[in-house]
């Protein structure tokens, strides 16, 4: 899946049974469009982002934001085990172990 950005907001670009789909992702509205192109992707999401926002505003709503920080994570019982006993081998809060685990996966 490719995907690209625009305004705060992604979008995933896929082909499916011979379309080319453009799909905002992370929200609660359904956002997506039909592309002739791939050069046409990013067009299609911004005008998809843009149109929604438009919308939010006539209605007099907030746009949905994309992330709130907060997520659940599901692993398995023996990985919790040992992220838990790492974290307190630490002296931290498993979330902060988690969170610092993230952000060293995304800084790699």
């Amino acid at each position: 899946m490719k995907t690209i950005p625009y305004k705060g907001y992604q979008a995933s670009v896929e082909y499916n049974d011979g379309t080319l789909y453009v799909k905002v992702l992370h929200i609660d509205d359904l956002l997506i469009a039909e592309c002739d192109s791939a050069s046409n992707a990013q067009k299609a999401m911004q005008e998809l982002v843009d149109a929604c926002l438009d919308d939010c505003t006539e209605l007099g709503r907030e746009p949905t934001k994309p992330f709130k920080g907060t997520f659940n994570v599901r692993v398995g019982p023996e990985l919790h085990k040992r992220a838990a006993m790492n974290a307190a081998e630490e002296g931290v809060s498993l979330n902060s172990w988690v969170q610092s685990a993230v952000e060293e996966k995304l800084a790699s």
